[in-house]
């Protein structure tokens, strides 16, 4: 397994935003490390657990996780597997670089359309969390544009590659 293979440099600006988007998620994860070692603590030495610590793990870990969508998109890291590229020519390299992008992409942003309409539904009946009452649907709404982002990355990154050749 390794990256999609672009063989381009990343621009400043795209270099800047996946360092960005990486120190974010950096901060994202340390926050849900203090929580989880804040809830042990108190459940273990005090038998006081911290009040909605379940929940807010699972609300950090899923903005971790939708955060570095667009990074690893940007570094073109996704996890690739390449089963017959050794026997294909290598003029068909960045051709096939470019179908799988586009296809990526779509695939990527039917995920972003598809998440983007459960967090309506869910925003429309006022969907929170059980026990600290936070509303659900911006995390939603967050996940989608976050996937909608690495959608276009995904989609746009191979065909400029391929454009630039």
């Amino acid at each position: 397994m390794q990256g999609g293979g672009t063989d381009r440099a990343p621009s400043r600006g795209a270099e800047m935003l996946r360092t960005t988007l990486a120190v974010l998620g950096g901060v994202l994860l340390l926050s849900l490390m203090g929580l989880t070692v804040v809830d042990v603590i108190g459940r273990y030495l005090f038998n006081a657990p911290l009040m909605g610590a379940t929940e807010l793990t699972e609300l950090l870990l899923a903005a971790v996780v939708f955060l570095g969508l667009p990074a690893v998109a940007l570094a073109d890291e996704h996890v690739t597997v390449d089963l017959a590229v050794d026997r294909m020519p290598k003029a068909v390299h960045p051709w096939r670089l470019a179908l799988t992008g586009i296809g990526s992409g779509v695939v990527l942003g039917i995920v972003a359309w598809r998440v983007w309409v459960y967090a309506g539904q869910i925003g429309g009946y006022g969907g929170t969390t059980s026990t600290l009452r936070l509303p659900i649907a911006p995390l939603g709404y967050f996940c989608a544009v976050c996937t909608g982002i690495g959608a276009a990355i995904t989609a746009a990154l191979p065909l400029l590659a391929l454009k630039e050749r």
